[in-house]
């Protein structure tokens, strides 16, 4: 059976019209005679999106209790056994009910695919996984229903429906979107200008990506191998010389040009990785490009002009940027260089020869390696040489009548290969010196001479020192490179754990330095840094003063670079990577390097991540302190001005209050001055639970009883709540007098948005060892985008500024809450308004006493 189809409609924001999309493309496969039904639709009471499902077929949905709630979901084996061509399932994100088939409605989508039924659905573009925390840090709202991005790919269409924010708003103000109760709410909040502008910009550039995939697919299933300049990607290919800053530098500057411009960087590397870049440099490189929004590549190839112009072509790029060849005139006589050679090649992709200062200075040689063989192999080759030769001419004596001199020849030429395998090149060398002369002195006639007098024996032996000699330096370049490549795929290992350990996580400063002392096998790794009073000299490497201690692993630290036995300069010097314990040849310096830049990496990110802390905390604190000074011109004021009011009439001399008004009086000036005793109360209690010296007397308390005193706080407000508590609902362990302070405080805010006829319900239960209690209203509700925002000090919901009141009830009592080791979560009351669940963990008795204080060192809630 084929898979079915899915095509999916992606939107901004809620609002844009992705269900009226969907219904309508519903329709329009209905006329042409297509068997379309809807599974699930969610019309959130929109007039339009509802009259679009008249005429269409509705599956049944399935129906599930959870927690004495009713809720609907998609009846998966219904529209399996209905088995129509087109089946319409809105919200792909949606997360179901518990006891459903399954966790995720996409998961009930696939199902429905496997059954060969073709899927329309909806999403929006914070639902997906991989931008799920981009969209929370523009909106400030968590979003807990994701859909992992793959599925989202595997679609076999995905339609943009796109809206301005303008636009959006006007239909959010005219009702189209929300209710009209909540439309002030939403305009003030998510549904902000600048928030939907970056969601769409969000949408359009994850469905440009999706595009360009699918044209690169395109484009490889067909063999196109020509650049389409959709989209404008310059590539900067990087060598690990000292140059690569400037050109990545150059390249991002000709990338910003024009508008969302891809930049990439590519290094390659031989096909036998004998021959790459310094890794500190192109580590260092690397950074930089990531740091300038690009990505860093590296490629194999032994022609590095066509590897480069291979990988161009495949990335679809339309700008190569190379630096100027830093070869000398003399090797450009032989070769015209790779710039030369790309630039030839390079068809319709454009080339940027960049100059850079290092330009035809030459390459810098990296130090030579060490001897490719041992220092006892090479011992036994020139023993070989001086002793195996003249042995061998002794043997070969009693057959000068019998052999010839080209058998004479071989067998020396045997001899000379032999000492190649055992010492290399220059014992080698000498010994087909040697031969030669042998040769000539004892197998030539004339013998006992150096004259030859044949001259095609003098070709022979001639022959013989031209190979003798090319087999030895063959040898030795073998027995270097076998070294070379050993000591390669060492440093590759070393870098390649670098690289898991990053990946872990485990990039921390002292993390690093530890695996650099383990790896190298050193006593101590020191990070120094220059003290910036201190300045820079030409003596400050040995002086103490001059350098602090960062991080240090091992021993006894140094506490200067000239302290060490081998230091590493990092970020132009201001950091040094101090190692004790042994010194390091030239290519343990190059992997080092790398572990430098590393390290530095490591440091400023942790620095930056302090600062930030600090600046957000500053940041909160500063915002708290404004909101507190705007809420008491308010809250404060208010009370003051009612009671001081009522106090002055009572005072005046010049009125005649009967014992009626009198009362009435001072009932005022009781009232305003309870109210202002509360938010007191609310303000110190806040504080100290943000200073975390909160105390809390936990012990096993009935809830039937905290219920009517929490009540009472309210005065006539108390009127306009039903409680209903289970005789059987077992003691819960918290503190009564904070117990008392959450519950007036929820209530309170309950009442607060309750319309006038309704009424707030307080009921509870209990659900294995924790029990719940619930205050149900039935006001305006609060978007689920919203709940974490409610929790906010000094916020209250719909406010665009907080001149109407303090906002610290639901704050306080959730940090009251979880200082008793609960939980205040809200949730939506079905069929409108707003239930919030107050989880308190139920009493279990024992034969020690309760009641004893525990004091919770806990921090803002």
């Amino acid at each position: 059976m084929p898979r079915g189809r899915l095509r999916i409609y992606l939107g901004a924001a809620p609002g844009v019209g992705k269900t009226y999309a969907m219904l309508c493309e519903g329709h329009r496969r209905g006329e042409r005679g297509t068997d379309v039904v809807v599974g699930l639709v969610e019309t959130h009471g929109r007039v339009r999106t509802e009259r679009l499902l008249e005429g269409l077929e509705i599956v049944p949905r399935r129906t599930l209790t959870y927690r004495g709630v009713v809720f609907t979901e998609l009846d998966v084996e219904a529209v399996i056994a209905r088995r129509p061509q087109v089946a319409l399932v809105d919200e792909l994100a949606h997360t179901n009910v518990p006891g459903s088939r399954n966790a995720k409605r996409w998961q009930d989508v696939v199902e429905l695919l496997d059954a060969g039924i073709d899927v329309i659905s909806t999403v929006n573009i914070q639902h997906l996984e991989s931008v799920n925390d981009v969209v929370q840090h523009i909106t400030g709202v968590p979003q807990r229903e994701t859909v992992p991005d793959e599925v989202v790919r595997r679609a076999d269409q995905v339609e943009l429906v796109d809206m301005t924010p303008e636009a959006l708003r006007r239909r959010l103000a005219h009702g189209n979107v929300y209710l009209p109760e909540k439309v002030d709410a939403a305009l003030a909040n998510y549904f902000r200008v600048g928030n939907l502008t970056a969601l769409r910009e969000l949408a359009l550039l994850w469905l440009a990506d999706e595009v360009d995939e699918q044209l690169d697919r395109y484009r490889a299933e067909h063999g196109i191998a020509d650049t389409w300049e959709a989209r404008e990607r310059v590539v900067v290919a990087l060598t690990g010389g000292p140059e690569g800053d400037t050109l990545v530098r150059r390249a991002a500057r000709i990338a910003a040009r024009t508008k969302g411009a891809d930049l990439l960087a590519v290094h390659v590397i031989r096909a036998d990785g004998l021959d790459g870049g310094d890794p500190a440099l192109l580590a260092r490189q690397r950074a930089l490009v990531e740091s300038m929004g690009g990505t860093y590549h590296q490629v194999v190839g032994d022609d590095v002009p066509r590897a480069l112009l291979e990988f161009a072509r495949g990335v679809n790029a339309t700008q190569l940027v190379l630096g100027a060849s830093r070869r000398g005139r003399f090797a450009q006589v032989f070769s015209r260089g790779v710039g030369v050679e790309t630039t030839a090649m390079s068809g319709s992709i454009d080339v940027h020869m960049i100059t850079h200062e290092h330009a035809k200075k030459g390459r810098e040689s990296p130090q030579r390696s060490r001897a490719a063989l041992t220092r006892r192999r090479r011992l036994a080759g020139w023993a070989a040489a001086l002793t195996g030769l003249p042995l061998l001419a002794v043997v070969l004596l009693p057959f000068r009548g019998t052999l010839a001199l080209p058998s004479f020849i071989l067998l020396f030429l045997t001899s000379v290969v032999g000492v190649a395998l055992i010492g290399g090149m220059w014992p080698a060398i000498t010994a087909a010196v040697a031969a030669s002369l042998l040769l000539n002195f004892f197998f030539t006639p004339p013998t006992h001479t150096l004259t030859i007098a044949n001259p095609e024996n003098l070709f022979a032996l001639v022959v013989f020192v031209f190979v003798a000699a090319a087999v030895s330096m063959i040898v030795d370049v073998a027995a270097r490179r076998t070294r070379e490549a050993a000591r390669a795929g060492a440093d590759a290992e070393i870098l390649s754990a670098l690289a898991g350990h990053v990946l872990r996580g485990e990039a921390a400063v002292l993390s690093l330095l530890a695996r650099t002392r383990e790896t190298f096998g050193l006593a101590s790794v020191t990070l120094l840094e220059r003290r910036r009073e201190a300045g820079q000299g030409p003596d400050d490497r040995s002086d103490p003063a001059s350098w602090r201690i960062i991080a240090t692993s091992g021993g006894e630290p140094c506490i200067c670079p000239d302290a060490a036995d081998a230091d590493v300069d990092v970020d132009s010097g201001d950091l040094v990577l101090a190692a004790r314990g042994r010194l390091l040849d030239a290519s343990e310096r190059r992997v080092i390097e790398a572990f430098a830049a590393q390290v530095a990496v490591a440091l400023r990110q942790e620095r930056l991540e302090e600062e930030a802390g600090q600046v957000g905390s500053l940041a909160e604190a500063d915002r708290m302190r404004t909101a507190l000074l705007a809420a008491v011109s308010h809250d404060l004021r208010t009370p003051l001005a009612a009671a001081k009011a009522a106090v002055e009439s009572l005072r005046a001399t010049d009125v005649e209050w009967s014992a009626m008004d009198r009362a009435e009086l001072l009932e005022t000036a009781d009232e305003s001055l309870a109210k202002l005793d509360r938010l007191v109360a609310n303000l110190l209690d806040m504080s100290r639970l943000q200073a975390g010296v909160l105390g809390v007397a936990a012990q096993p308390v009935a809830v039937e009883e905290i219920v009517p005193r929490a009540l009472d706080d309210l005065g006539p407000l108390a009127g306009e709540v039903r409680i209903d508590i289970p005789h059987d609902l077992p003691e819960v362990v918290a503190d009564p007098a904070l117990l008392e302070r959450v519950l007036a405080n929820v209530v309170a805010n309950a009442v607060r948005y309750t319309p006038a006829g309704e009424s707030v319900l307080v009921t509870a239960s209990r659900y294995g060892e924790r029990a719940e209690i619930r205050i149900i209203d039935r006001g305006p509700g609060v978007p689920p985008d919203a709940y974490d925002r409610i929790f906010l000090p000094f916020q209250r919901q719909g406010d665009r500024d907080n001149h109407t009141g303090v906002g610290l009830g639901l704050a306080l009592a959730r940090g009251l809450t979880e200082a008793m080791g609960g939980e205040l979560t809200p949730d939506e009351t079905p069929g409108g308004g707003l239930t919030m669940v107050v989880t308190l963990p139920v009493a279990v008795h024992t034969d020690e006493t309760p009641g004893l204080p525990l004091e919770l060192g806990g921090g803002a809630p």
